[in-house]
């Protein structure tokens, strides 16, 4: 654990969700394999769909660049737009489009975080607030996170994607609170550390991914695994 800068009281934590948490990497492999099962089945989808799929995603992108906010309707809608362009019917493709996206969102929710990260969100919780603030669409109360949050604000529905400032601002306004009593942890210095700072937050960053980030601002406490928050 390393401190960059010295922190005041904490009354909130805030968790970002995929890869901090848990591994997200198995559970959206499993679930775009869901979806492309169910969209396999359909004849005038192409057998070889990853480029296909891309476009789509960026033709909805292009049509609708608020979606880059809402992964949600993101996905929801390339399915549409990918659908028609497979010559199915507005209303065949709509109820296909719904079909595979909910092919792929049981599976997304098939998670389970491990025994020792409930217990130590327990542990936190008899100390602090905690919510959960994320750029994904993980349902927390599909699987054991269910009831662990008092918030759970979810990039989209609730303001723009990390690291806009929105959703950070949104808790901070819910909880009554001033923004430097609560303490963001998340795995990405370039939208959980990054948003963080950006909403006068304080941000501890799980440095566990080996991943190239462009943010070059400091998190204010850096861990390298998320049991080192028993500490705090």
């Amino acid at each position: 654990m390393r401190f960059n800068r010295a922190i005041g009281k904490i009354k909130v934590l805030s968790f970002d969700l995929d890869d901090t948490l848990y591994d997200n990497h198995p559970i959206i492999a499993s679930a775009l394999r869901a979806q492309a099962d169910y969209l396999q089945q359909l004849p005038t989808w192409p057998h070889q769909d990853n480029r296909f799929w891309m476009a789509c995603r960026h033709k909805a992108l292009k049509a609708h660049p608020e979606l880059l906010h809402d992964v949600t309707l993101w996905r929801q809608r390339a399915l549409y737009f990918g659908l028609l362009e497979c010559g199915l019917t507005p209303e065949d493709a709509l109820d296909h489009a719904q079909k595979a996206y909910a092919a792929f969102a049981h599976a997304r929710s098939q998670i389970s975080v491990c025994p020792s990260v409930i217990k130590l969100l327990n542990n936190l919780k008899q100390r602090y607030t905690l919510i959960a603030i994320t750029n994904g669409n993980a349902d927390v109360e599909q699987f054991n996170l269910a009831g662990m949050f008092s918030l759970v604000l979810q990039a989209g529905k609730d303001g723009r994607s990390k690291p806009f400032r929105d959703l950070f601002d949104n808790a901070v306004n819910q909880l009554n609170m001033h923004p430097s009593q609560l303490l963001h942890i998340g795995d990405s210095l370039d939208t959980d550390v990054q948003g963080a700072n950006n909403a006068n937050c304080r941000s501890v960053w799980l440095n566990n991914q080996n991943c190239t980030y462009h943010y070059q601002g400091l998190a204010d406490i850096e861990i390298s695994d998320i049991k080192q928050l028993q500490y705090f």
